[in-house]
């Protein structure tokens, strides 16, 4: 039976990590242990995701998507400016966190939304916890971060101390993070997204705990983008995979997104009136639409039967672009319905493929993420005294030594190849980025798509490659990085001979 016996733990590595913690307690200095019950607290808790990005990068909006209800503020005031973390509660609730760890809990507005004024000192909140009943939040907490760029010190401040899983007060830290970009990747980029992931016990960013997204992507002019032969989706599928070439390999990809469609749809803001006023519109003559659609200000002011105010609102939820898909889809079928059309908007979002790659890139992988960020704040917690670092250090090394740990061992590997800390030639350090960071087995060996015999044989080849680099051709620290992907790719052949491919 273990100490953790029917705690709530992502799998059967954060058990393993937890197990050390405890065990560990008693032979550590009191500072330490109490660290270590720190860690065990977040082991304990959902995976908890950064949502990071520059001021006005729609993070907000994405933020809410995500919840599947508009809760978060997305107009620039008090809230945006202070780091919001959105957890499962029983009750719905909102709660300001002092400095001091004095805490005053508000209910939300009456649109559902966290106050826009909070009736305090902003300057000595530390941050704000929501609570809601939405059932996504029982797998994340979404951590929703103010924008980088234009915010003052203090703001930065307490997105950095919030974020520092090893800080004095060892505040739970965020485990990944999902980065929102718009149409430009600035070298600052790269140091916010090496920020924000070294909350993952000063881990470095990389494709197993983070990922991007394009954002805003209907403002794309896709006659400025080779080869997107003027459609705009087109265009924005070509520049996220520029982007991801720039971002790499801080982040496993980058995706395309129109947050506002993905918020509208998601959130239940479209609604039954609003289909009602987009069929209204569906009627006028091709040349009015168009006129109409040019710019915000003539399809609010231009004459129709619509009123002003409500296609203010429409522009409001949809932007002119999300109009357009909506009109669209009212031609191809006149009668369609309101949830019928609220799901067109949601397929143009590009939303349900962020979705996915946050199951498979975050979800999926949460015991990992979660037991090697652990495992890095345990390390970092021991004390000074030699005595206590060698017994955290042989403790970890005899838990890393099993079998069932390889996952952490390859973890460890991926990063240092990922941060520079182990030089290695590019093609091998793409080979244990796509060992390491792909979920299933003929992904990880690049041969998505061929028979099992294939991916067999390939796994023992390159188990045996990798072996002999280890042995004869690699420098000792690329020798350690070798034997562990080695290993991986030998379990690989293991799995396969059994008859499973993940």
């Amino acid at each position: 039976m273990t100490a953790l016996q029917g705690q709530q733990l992502a799998g059967p590595l954060s058990a393993a990590v937890a197990n050390l913690c405890v065990a560990l307690q008693p032979q550590v200095s009191p500072a330490t242990a109490a660290g270590f019950a720190e860690v065990l607290r977040r082991l304990q808790a959902p995976l908890q995701v950064a949502v990071a990005g520059r001021i006005k990068s729609g993070k907000s909006t994405l933020v809410n998507a995500l919840i599947g209800r508009r809760v978060a503020p997305t107009d620039v005031g008090e809230c945006t400016r202070l780091v919001t973390r959105f957890q499962y509660g029983n009750v719905d609730r909102v709660e300001v966190v002092f400095t001091d760890g004095r805490r005053l809990v508000l209910p939300f507005d009456a649109d559902g939304m966290i106050p826009a004024s909070l009736g305090v000192d902003v300057a000595q909140v530390s941050h704000v916890e929501a609570y809601l009943t939405n059932a996504v939040l029982r797998d994340f907490t979404v951590i929703d971060t103010p924008g980088l760029g234009s915010l003052d010190a203090a703001s930065v401040a307490r997105t950095e101390e919030l974020l520092d899983p090893v800080s004095r007060n060892a505040v739970a830290g965020a485990e990944a993070v999902l980065y929102v970009v718009t149409q430009g990747v600035r070298a600052d980029d790269h140091q916010a997204i090496a920020a924000f992931t070294a909350a993952t016990a000063s881990r470095e960013a990389g494709p197993v705990n983070a990922f991007a997204v394009l954002n805003k992507v209907d403002a794309v002019a896709p006659e400025t983008v080779e080869g997107a032969d003027g459609d705009v989706w087109r265009a924005a599928v070509i520049l996220a995979r520029k982007q991801a070439q720039l971002l790499k390999p801080r982040v496993a990809d980058v995706l395309p997104v129109i947050s506002l469609l993905a918020e509208s749809a998601e959130t239940g803001s479209f609604s039954a009136p609003d289909a009602e006023s987009l069929r209204q519109l569906a009627q006028l003559d091709a040349e009015t639409r168009e006129m109409m659609l040019m710019s915000g200000d003539l399809f609010t002011s231009w004459e129709c039967d619509v009123p002003s105010g409500t296609r203010a609102r429409l522009l409001e939820k949809l932007d002119l672009h999300g109009i357009g898909e909506a009109l669209k889809a009212v031609d191809a079928e006149p009668a369609i319905t309101a949830g019928a059309l609220r799901r067109k908007l949601l397929d143009s979002s590009g939303f349900a493929e962020v979705r996915g790659r946050l199951d498979a890139v975050f979800r999926a992988r949460a015991d990992g993420i979660k037991a090697a960020a652990a495992l890095a704040s345990v390390t970092s917690l021991s004390s000074a005294d030699p005595g206590e670092r060698r017994r955290v250090h042989d403790a970890i090394e005899v838990l890393l030594a099993k079998p069932e740990a390889h996952q952490l061992r390859l973890l460890e590997a991926l990063t240092l190849v990922v941060s520079g800390a182990v030089a290695m030639p590019e093609d091998l350090a793409e080979e244990v980025l796509r060992v390491g960071s792909t979920p299933d087995i003929p992904g990880r060996l690049g041969l998505a798509g061929r028979p099992v015999q294939e991916l067999t044989a390939y796994a023992l080849e390159r188990a045996g490659w990798w072996r002999s680099f280890a042995s004869f051709g690699a420098t000792p620290a690329q020798g350690r990085v070798a034997h562990v992907v080695h290993r991986a790719y030998f379990l690989m052949w293991q799995q396969l001979r059994a008859g499973g491919q993940r």
